[in-house]
């Protein structure tokens, strides 16, 4: 049928109200997943909390009519929930560089020389990694550009973490940042008195993370999340000291060329004193 014989129709049928755009949308979908297969995966999301892929096998079901069910009813993704909760986790994300600054540790374990596991096999690297203990990483985020000021040290204590606050402060400072306000999690050294003394010298703030919500700190922990999977997993090295020695390379790379999807450029594109030192 034409589209003039179809318009011609219409009129004739329904007068100018035949005349008015029509939704192109099938009167019926015979192969949209039934209405109580829909409800089933709903409510496997809400109480469980599953992805697409556990809630199909669950169900005996594809993975993407699942994923096309939970994008129809607007569910919101995983990563966006409180796994306490089940709750939407409220995104936010300061003003200005050094309203807040994320500080957390990330422990690592140290390779091993002549490699670990992801070098020589998971039976010899076992061998080779007796009593290599473990690094520590200190890390500092700016909230608003995501600029990371990152020193790899040997241990958690407190005086360790004044220390390298003291650093990354003055790191701050030297690129135009100062800080007000610091978010740590309840680990000891954040709770000692030591570091409360250095933030009140300094006159900067103190927040804590609320007990069992590391997602409050989020931008540290995604932080986290890249150093692992870009640079400390992401090629097999042969001892800890070449590790370390690429990890300076890696951090200048995130902070001056990275695209960052939420900043929208890397992280010194938005920190004034850095702007124009990043191409």
């Amino acid at each position: 049928m034409s589209t003039t014989k179809r318009w011609a129709d219409r009129y004739r049928a329904h007068g100018e109200a035949g005349m008015v755009d029509a939704s192109s949308r099938p009167h019926h979908s015979p192969r949209r997943t039934p209405t109580h297969r829909e409800r089933r995966v709903i409510k496997l999301r809400c109480l469980k909390r599953w992805g697409p892929a556990r809630i199909a096998g669950h169900l005996g079901m594809c993975a993407s009519t699942v994923h096309r069910v939970l994008t129809r009813y607007k569910c919101a993704r995983l990563s966006h929930l409180d796994r306490a909760t089940g709750r939407t986790v409220r995104r936010y994300e300061r003003e200005r560089p050094g309203e807040l600054v994320h500080v957390d540790i990330k422990k690592l374990g140290n390779i091993p020389d002549g490699g670990g596991h992801k070098t020589l096999g998971r039976p010899q690297g076992r061998k080779n990694r007796a009593n290599v203990g473990y690094a520590f990483l200190h890390n500092a985020v700016d909230d608003h550009s995501r600029l990371a000021y990152t020193e790899i040290l040997a241990d958690e204590k407190k005086e360790t973490a004044v220390g390298f606050w003291e650093r990354a402060n003055s790191y701050f400072a030297s690129v135009g940042i100062t800080v007000e306000r610091v978010l740590t999690d309840n680990g000891s050294c954040y709770k000692s008195h030591l570091w409360r003394d250095a933030l009140v010298k300094a006159g900067i703030k103190h927040k804590r993370t609320r007990p069992y919500r590391p997602q409050t700190n989020g931008k540290v922990e995604r932080f986290n999340r890249t150093l692992v999977d870009e640079w400390a997993y992401a090629r097999p090295y042969r001892s800890e000291t070449e590790k370390r020695e690429a990890f300076g390379g890696w951090l200048h790379e995130y902070n001056h060329h990275r695209f960052h999807t939420a900043v929208g450029g890397p992280p010194a594109s938005r920190v004034p004193n850095l702007s124009g030192q990043y191409i």
